[in-house]
């Protein structure tokens, strides 16, 4: 998984909060009634949003968009519609975190949010939903800036995070929502001290975790929640394929969520490569070729980092069954969606590089197979298998 330890570290001090301040809170806010029940819990308004939700998860963002902002003139006091804005934001940064171009409207939706949550819970210091959402706004703040590297500001946000978490509590109703943030807690407070020997001392200083209990908690989240239903998958599905090897129970999840969100580019890389993990190599081809058509008819979201992965796994296919010229033809384009992506740091990427190079080494191109060895050796650090697989293939063969 990339990134693990920043994920990581960032789930542990509350950043990933239940569901999912800067120059915004002085946004006017309208007050609701004082007597007002919590709309989190309003039945009928889940009912009217499942439409909205899905379609923003299936990455249909004007339909999305458009439903979220009627919510908005209905409720302007409220921070569900501006969170969700976000959310929808989120998800676009998301298919590729490298990409910056979302991050200030992201920001600056759950600014609103969280000035609208504020003064929910100061005119009500016992709103646990006011609550809920400060906790949830501020732990995407926190993801988004440990993407950055801003440490401070994502220290800021875990800070605020994990405060208003606790204040949200006690609402029996809310449990299933408010499970996915102790769920993950419980998960990465055991993980990262096992991977991360010198965490220890940190790891310490807060309560003992229980990876197992993690799990059953967000299976529990995505058979039970609304709100958190498909962040609790997303979860799931990468837990059980880079963490816990279990292969097939990550497929089970990618492809109910291919499924249910066809148009969703990172639900849909993510069963193409589930499904080449477990062997359904030609199933992993298929999906992989829709990939890059879509990519190429510039269909929403669909966008290089994916086109990677999908050249990736029809290279690799091609080049188990000898089909050396295809091979060939989609791991250059696995280099070339890697440098447009930025991703020449990327497994992918480097071992694309490695397969180029023998392939021109038997073709007597040894100018050209160094190359691509050299481009290894620059990309990947010197400790990275790739890296040592380069140097011992440049000396093997005289290059």
């Amino acid at each position: 998984m990339k990134n693990k330890f920043c994920i990581g570290l960032i789930v542990l001090l509350g950043l990933l909060a239940p569901i999912v301040s800067r120059g915004q809170a002085s946004t006017p806010v309208d007050l609701p009634p004082s007597n007002s029940e919590y709309l989190l819990l309003d039945k009928g308004l889940q009912y009217r949003i499942t439409k909205s939700i899905n379609s923003m998860y299936n990455f249909d963002f004007p339909t999305a968009e458009h439903d979220f902002t009627v919510i908005m003139y209905q409720y302007p006091y409220h921070p569900l519609p501006d969170f969700l804005m976000a959310l929808g934001y989120w998800w676009r940064i998301e298919v590729d975190v490298t990409n910056t171009r979302y991050d200030n409207i992201f920001l600056q939706y759950l600014d609103r949010a969280n000035a609208k949550a504020e003064k929910l819970l100061d005119q009500n210091p016992k709103n646990k939903e006011a609550a809920f959402f400060l906790a949830a706004g501020y732990g995407f703040q926190g993801r988004l800036h440990s993407e950055r590297k801003s440490w401070t500001k994502a220290a800021f946000a875990a800070k605020n995070a994990l405060k208003y978490m606790e204040l949200s509590r006690g609402e029996e109703e809310f449990n299933p929502e408010l499970l996915l943030g102790d769920a993950l807690f419980n998960y990465f407070s055991v993980w990262i001290p096992e991977e991360y020997p010198l965490m220890r001392p940190v790891m310490a200083l807060f309560p003992k975790g229980n990876k197992q209990l993690g799990l059953q908690q967000l299976e529990t989240v995505a058979s039970n929640a609304f709100y958190t239903r498909v962040e609790a998958q997303y979860f799931l599905f990468r837990l059980y394929g880079s963490l816990e090897n279990r292969p097939y129970d990550a497929l089970r999840i990618s492809e109910y969520l291919h499924g249910k969100f066809p148009n969703n580019p990172y639900f849909h890389r993510s069963y193409a490569r589930h499904l080449y993990t477990v062997g359904r190599w030609t199933e992993s081809v298929r999906e992989s070729l829709e990939i890059l058509e879509r990519i190429d008819a510039k269909q929403a979201g669909y966008e290089s980092n994916s086109g990677r992965y999908a050249a990736f796994y029809i290279a690799e296919y091609n080049s188990r069954i000898g089909n050396r010229a295809e091979a060939k033809k989609y791991y250059l384009k696995t280099m070339a969606y890697g440098e447009e992506s930025e991703s020449q740091e990327s497994g992918y990427y480097l071992h694309s590089l490695i397969q180029l190079g023998k392939m021109e080494t038997e073709a007597k191109n040894k100018a050209q197979a160094r190359k691509y060895f050299d481009l290894v050796k620059k990309y990947a650090k010197r400790k990275h298998p790739a890296h040592k697989e380069a140097r011992d293939f440049i000396k093997k063969n005289k290059l």
